[in-house]
């Protein structure tokens, strides 16, 4: 589930459509959590579905840690890639603000941590642009992306958080005892899947 505070709207021909601020959304605010509705397919319900649908799948999906196609029920599976993305997927699976996001600012995130099948080529036009994002990213990146993670996530506890009734309890409460110095962080490393897709 995407934060209320958004909504859909076109950006030019060649992109197609992105996911915008409607309000200011304070860093560490939680962008995405994963709930009940997120349609789930394995590998065998992925190929068993007509080809149209299949494809449509394959363009709005991300793979998570068990090898399942997740289609977001709602705007989030038109999150937009960005090499200097302004929300960050983390290893405990919601995403998070790591800047405050402005109202009319597109919400976007990184694809190098949705284990891609297939290189990727994007045109971010930020400084940093990997111009290419490629499924080993998360292998590359993780020790950058959860330092920006670990960075931002005391201020989860700081600001209003819409999402949170959403937020499954043992993932807000494994992230409160790291905060606590209680627990573990969790990487995004266990984002990784190891099975292969082509």
């Amino acid at each position: 589930m995407i934060h209320p505070h958004t909504e859909l709207r076109k950006i030019n021909d060649h992109i197609g459509v992105g996911v915008f601020a409607t309000a200011y959304i304070p860093r560490g605010t939680l962008t995405y959590v994963f709930d009940p509705l997120e349609i789930e397919l394995s590998e065998t319900a992925f190929s068993a579905l007509p080809e149209p649908i299949r494809q449509l799948a394959d363009k709005y999906c991300y793979v998570d840690a068990k090898g399942l196609r997740v289609v977001s029920w709602d705007l989030a599976k038109y999150i937009n890639h960005r090499c200097d993305c302004n929300t960050l997927s983390s290893g405990w699976g919601f995403e998070i603000a790591l800047r405050d996001i402005q109202p009319g600012e597109e919400i976007t995130d990184d694809y190098g941590l949705f284990n891609l099948a297939r290189e990727m080529p994007v045109t971010c036009n930020c400084p940093n642009c990997r111009l290419v994002v490629r499924p080993d990213d998360l292998d590359r990146y993780h020790e950058l992306w959860d330092a920006q993670i670990m960075e931002v996530l005391p201020k989860m506890l700081e600001v209003e958080q819409p999402l949170l009734p959403y937020l499954e309890p043992e993932v807000y409460a494994d992230t409160v005892r790291y905060l606590a110095g209680k627990g573990p962080y969790t990487s995004v490393q266990v984002l990784k899947c190891e099975r292969a897709f082509v």
